[in-house]
């Protein structure tokens, strides 16, 4: 990567992007990046040196530019790519831009369904509190610093692998952590059967000396591990469902364990991993406390799958046993709503207030099911839903409704955070 001095991210506002852009900054490159819109991302990375763009267009490419980076969310025929090519500039996705420096690396790889973003940045804590200073990109913002790029000196390298697209593919780890599989990204993938031949791909890329950390009796898990040559550790075999943990859930208890798995193979005394994990602080938008409204708790969670959506809700369970949970909810991409209706109408359904909006279209913009029917199947199941088109409505509704008894899910990979953000800003 050192031919490449001056190098342009298409949507580095975006949590993953900027992580990237953050990294090659680092590396001592010239960083320039485009979005849609100004937000505290761009601002907090135009602050770091990196030049932006809050117009995505043809005039930001020029033949100065070594390398654009761009994320799978982007048209083929996006100006700036067009313009990339037409120039001659080269181009990498994301996970190729990632893997060119990360491979170079002991790679700690973290994949799965769910819990990818948790895990993550509960093994970079586990290895900066034993002293391993590693660098890591995680997908989203650890609550400890309020950096989604941390800059290590030593061998390691901590990362966050999306499956979608297979560009995970692009990383080539010694240990590797897979949370679980489900189905999902059904827009790319045919079927879970797909699914679990990408991550038998990357499974059989760690090598005979390094380890795969996954649970063997997951039924959905286990073909993938057939035949790989790492030696292959159960996390599950030591989940603590006794000792306490800031982040609530049976979920966190897992990722926890798949994280002090990896740590413990690396390494790291079983004691500071299980003492990293039990002072975790969680990260942005995963269980986030916002704050308070008339007495109620307001929290915003990343959730966009009915298993995510599940596990979220238990865990406000566990923590309130006693109050009333109030679930606002906007369906991320109309593909995925269409795939997983029967589910998401299924856990949401549990709400004791359910709110549903309408949907997120990050990569494609029309089709499927939409926010309003999907509230509709699960009014029929719990009377207490309602539907609200805009984000201002749902908070004059909430703001005018909420007691000190009820405890808010603002849940949705979109932008209904700003729900959660506007019902607290006064806090």
């Amino acid at each position: 990567m050192s031919n490449y001095k001056r190098i342009h991210f298409i949507g580095v506002g975006g949590i993953g992007m900027s992580g990237l852009a953050r990294l090659y900054l680092h590396e001592g490159a010239v960083v320039s990046g485009s979005d849609r819109a100004l937000s505290d991302l761009t601002r907090a990375l135009e602050a770091e040196g990196v030049t932006f763009f809050a117009e995505q267009s043809a005039e930001n490419i020029t033949n100065d530019i070594d390398l654009v980076v761009y994320t799978e969310a982007m048209s083929k025929d996006h100006p700036e790519m067009t313009a990339a090519r037409a120039l001659g500039v080269p181009m990498m996705n994301y996970f190729e831009a990632l893997g060119a420096v990360a491979n170079e690396y002991y790679l700690i790889a973290v994949a799965g369904t769910h819990g990818k973003t948790t895990t993550t940045a509960m093994l970079i804590d586990i290895f900066e509190q034993a002293g391993l200073d590693p660098t890591a990109i995680v997908g989203s913002l650890r609550s400890s610093t309020g950096k989604n790029y941390r800059a290590g000196k030593s061998k390691y390298f901590i990362v966050e692998a999306c499956e979608y697209k297979r560009d995970f593919l692009s990383l080539n780890p010694d240990v590797l952590v897979i949370t679980n599989i489900e189905p999902e990204h059904l827009d790319y993938y045919h079927d879970l059967a797909d699914i679990q031949s990408a991550f038998t791909e990357l499974a059989t890329k760690v090598p005979a000396e390094g380890a795969i950390i996954a649970s063997v009796r997951d039924a959905n898990v286990a073909p993938v591990l057939e035949g790989v040559a790492a030696t292959v550790i159960d996390y599950k075999d030591s989940v603590d469902l006794v000792s306490p943990m800031k982040q609530p859930g049976l979920h966190n208890r897992f990722n926890a364990a798949a994280a002090r798995a990896a740590a413990t193979f690396c390494g790291v005394a079983e004691g500071v991993a299980g003492q990293a994990t039990s002072e975790f602080a969680g990260t942005w938008r995963r269980f986030e406390y916002k704050g308070e409204l008339q007495g109620a708790p307001i929290y915003d969670d990343y959730a966009h799958h009915p298993t995510e959506l599940a596990a979220t809700m238990a865990g406000a369970r566990e923590l309130y046993p006693d109050k009333n949970l109030v679930v606002v909810f906007q369906p991320h991409l109309y593909s995925r709503t269409a795939e997983q209706f029967d589910g998401f109408v299924a856990e949401l359904s549990k709400g004791d207030q359910v709110i549903l909006t309408h949907v997120y279209d990050a990569r494609d913009t029309g089709g499927g099911v939409t926010g309003e029917r999907l509230a509709v199947a699960v009014k029929e199941k719990n009377p207490n839903t309602e539907y609200f088109e805009k984000f201002d409505d749902i908070v004059a509704n909430l703001k005018e409704t909420i007691i000190k008894d009820d405890v808010v899910l603002v849940v949705g990979a979109g932008d209904v955070s700003s729900v959660a953000t506007n019902l607290t800003k006064h806090f």
